[in-house]
């Protein structure tokens, strides 16, 4: 390496550093690292200290606290999973999810983005019930830091005309989250509150579970299988008309008891805000005919 390394290569040089498990010493001769600067050359790099601590003492400093600084961040986001694990387990998963997806990104927000579908394939105990865990959590955090988007109000719903139907789409709010689970996720989540913990068995349920943001605070509400495919198809943008007849088409349909029933649930859901407002359905909109 060459003293007059640009600040680039310095950069994922120390990047290199810092990310590598183990001691300093072999992080320095880690792969990366040793190929922008050869561990010899570390003090050409990074200047002793004035109270006398060495260049490798300096960067032991930050690689030392890379991992404990990842395991906060990821653990407030999944408290509940790594309440499920115990320390041990919780921190060999997120030493094995460094190593795949170390941080690439501004915000440590986006740190745990891709741990539920890693848990799914890591080897812990109850690894579907942890997916399933992880999934949820995953989604409250996604609501809480979603932008803040207006509620489309219940008067707006009223006002549909059957003419409307064909054409219109409920746009979903950007604080919304749909999950389809196999287990009693949110029963175990729950459990965390309070001083006492009382946890529930791990046991399956399918569920599903809808995730949202009311005046500022994340909310779940599980729903019916229909009334779930129905907003499903909603919030892939579906015309209502559309996405109304394959509900009443689909199996177990008598649950929605018609239209009439449909229509209750919009405005259930529209009081807990998950549409921000009505939109055409580009392509469906009727032309003119030319005088």
């Amino acid at each position: 390496m060459a003293p007059e390394l640009a600040l680039g290569g310095l950069q994922r040089w120390l990047q290199a550093v810092i990310e590598a498990p183990g001691s300093v010493k072999a992080a320095l001769r880690s792969r990366e690292a040793a190929r922008l600067v050869r561990p010899e050359r570390t003090r050409d790099v990074v200047r002793p200290s004035h109270r006398g601590l060495r260049a490798a003492d300096r960067l032991a400093i930050y690689q030392g606290m890379y991992l404990p600084r990842m395991m906060e961040a990821l653990e407030s986001d999944y408290e509940a999973l790594a309440h499920f694990l115990g320390p041990n387990a919780w921190t060999r998963l997120v030493r094995s999810y460094l190593t795949a997806h170390p941080s690439r990104s501004y915000t440590l927000n986006e740190l745990g983005r891709r741990l539920p579908e890693f848990v799914r394939r890591a080897r812990v105990p109850h690894a579907p019930f942890c997916h399933d865990l992880a999934r949820l959590e995953r989604a409250v955090a996604e609501v809480f830091d979603a932008p803040e988007t207006s509620a489309l109000a219940e008067k707006d719903l009223a006002s549909l005309r059957p003419r409307d139907l064909e054409r219109l789409r409920l746009v979903p709010a950007a604080a919304l989250r749909l999950l389809k689970l196999d287990h009693d996720a949110g029963a175990w989540l729950d459990s965390l509150r309070g001083d006492e913990h009382d946890h529930p068995p791990v046991r399956r349920r399918r569920t599903r579970v809808v995730v949202y943001r009311r005046r500022y605070g994340v909310k779940r509400r599980e729903q019916g299988e229909a009334a779930f495919a129905l907003l499903e198809d909603l919030v892939a943008g579906a015309p209502i008309g559309r996405a109304l007849a394959r509900a009443l088409a689909r199996r177990g349909a008598a649950r929605l008891a018609g239209p009439e029933a449909a229509f209750r649930l919009f405005r259930e859901w529209a009081a807990m805000g998950l549409f921000q407002g009505r939109a055409s359905t580009p392509g469906l909109t009727r032309r003119r005919p030319r005088s």
